[in-house]
């Protein structure tokens, strides 16, 4: 995501290398590649242009306060500030007030709308003890009422329907009347789609929103489509009054036009973005974290809010303590293997991290994927007291090992290459002057830790 964008725009930054101050003279061809950046990355001409008279005017003339900054990082700085304004500003809560609360799906077919309805009502369930109600009223796609179903299977949520029921609008009507008698406070009504907008499509849907008067309308927009999808929010915001967009599909090749253009052109906020399959692959659209990736400064908040969704806090206790003792073993080596597939992969970390963002992409290759697999495999193919004590783990063991694993030899002893080199790290973590002289050398490590 945003991988040639942040490219760019750090190329463009670094222009200004070697100046003592920003003038009209030096910041002209570095604004010049930014909004080139910003218009090969999909994003509307006219937003692209507006946006660059905006940190043009702020730029001009300002003074470096601080030997320690130069006018390239003084840049970055104002860029970051209006790549925040010019995606909201400020995060957008749902309208959760009433009881039961009605939040009515919108969107062309194959967007990932029905999915993105489940994800919703997932959400809503664990992170804001919601009690909600799935409402199928696509009935026109093929399965999609099933494929409904079978998704509300998975994370536990009803999903009401009417067999045979021609009429999403009665379909809506009963839903509602049905949620009100079995106490559900969340509504998410889930509507058809089709290839692409067509009036009959528009007069459903505003038929729908008459009836039912639901508290938020959220349109989901395929974000690898770039202006197509700011094109689409617009038509679509001009019939329903939309109160928030969901660019869903941003774990693929996208480009960055659809999340930079939307609220400037549609005037409407980004509530959510949906990534991937599972059903808990949704995140909170924070403009300012969005910010920080497409300038390749990372996300940390949101790296830590995962692993606090993902990781059981006592056994990190338990690990922290084990590795202060330095006494961590193959067992604790596998928990960490597990935790970081629970994060996304080495792939998805390193797109959160500062700096490594770039990697992310290199790193997110079968040959990784298969590489930790074969890691697993390995440890798994051990018994408990070899996992316990790999030092007893001689040449026979270590035969028995890579057959019980489907691997060789070769990678049994890469495994035990990585628990040695994962001892040496704790050792040294619980060696206070070394951490003292890591603190001296990575200062911000003492805030993330």
């Amino acid at each position: 995501m945003f991988e040639s964008l942040t490219e760019r725009l750090n190329k463009a930054f670094q222009l200004l290398k070697g100046e003592s101050k920003i003038n009209e003279l030096n910041i002209a061809e570095t604004l010049k590649e930014i909004r080139r950046a910003l218009l090969d990355a999909d994003v509307n001409y006219e937003v692209a242009r507006d946006f660059t008279e905006r940190v043009k005017q702020k730029a001009l003339g300002q003074n470096v306060l601080s030997s320690k900054i130069t006018p390239g990082q003084l840049l970055v700085k104002i860029t970051h500030d209006e790549l925040v304004e010019l995606m909201g500003g400020n995060v957008s809560d749902l309208n959760l007030s009433a009881n039961p609360s009605i939040i009515l799906m919108a969107g062309l077919q194959g967007s990932g709308k029905t999915t993105f309805s489940a994800k919703l009502a997932n959400h809503l369930k664990t992170k804001k003890s919601k009690h909600p109600l799935l409402i199928a009223c696509d009935v026109y796609r093929p399965a999609a009422i099933d494929q409904l179903k079978i998704l509300g299977q998975q994370i536990n949520v009803e999903v009401f329907s009417i067999p045979d029921e021609r009429n999403p609008i009665k379909i809506a009507e009963k839903g509602i009347e049905y949620a009100k008698e079995k106490h559900y406070n969340v509504v998410i009504i889930d509507t058809a789609g089709r290839l692409s907008i067509d009036e009959e499509m528009m007069n459903e849907i505003s038929l729908i929103k008459n009836k039912v008067n639901p508290h938020e309308i959220l349109l989901v927009v395929d974000a690898m489509t770039g202006q197509d999808a700011v094109n689409t929010a617009k038509l679509f915001n001009e019939r329903l009054n939309l109160t928030g967009v969901v660019l869903s599909k941003m774990d693929g090749d996208t480009r960055g036009g659809a999340a930079l253009s939307i609220k400037t052109v549609v005037q409407k906020p980004i509530k959510f973005i949906s990534q991937g399959e599972k059903l808990d692959a949704l995140d909170i659209f924070y403009p300012d974290r969005m910010a920080d990736r497409i300038l390749g400064m990372g996300d940390i908040v949101t790296l830590v809010e995962k692993a606090q969704q993902e990781i059981n806090e006592e056994e990190a206790r338990k690990f922290a303590k084990k590795m202060a003792k330095n006494q961590l073993d193959l067992e604790d080596m596998l928990t960490q293997i597990r935790m970081m597939k629970k994060l996304g992969g080495i792939s998805s970390i390193a797109s959160f991290m500062p700096g490594l963002s770039g990697m992310a992409k290199n790193l997110n290759n079968e040959e990784t994927e298969k590489m930790i697999k074969r890691t697993e495999a390995i440890i798994l193919a051990m018994t408990p007291l070899e996992r316990k004590k790999p030092e007893i783990i001689n040449q026979s063991r270590k035969l028995r090992i890579a057959n019980g694993s489907g691997t060789s030899i070769q990678e049994v002893n890469r495994v035990i290459k990585m628990y040695d080199d994962m001892k040496k790290l704790a050792k040294l973590m619980s060696n206070k002057g070394a951490m003292a002289q890591i603190m001296k050398m990575f200062p911000g490590l003492g805030k993330m830790m």
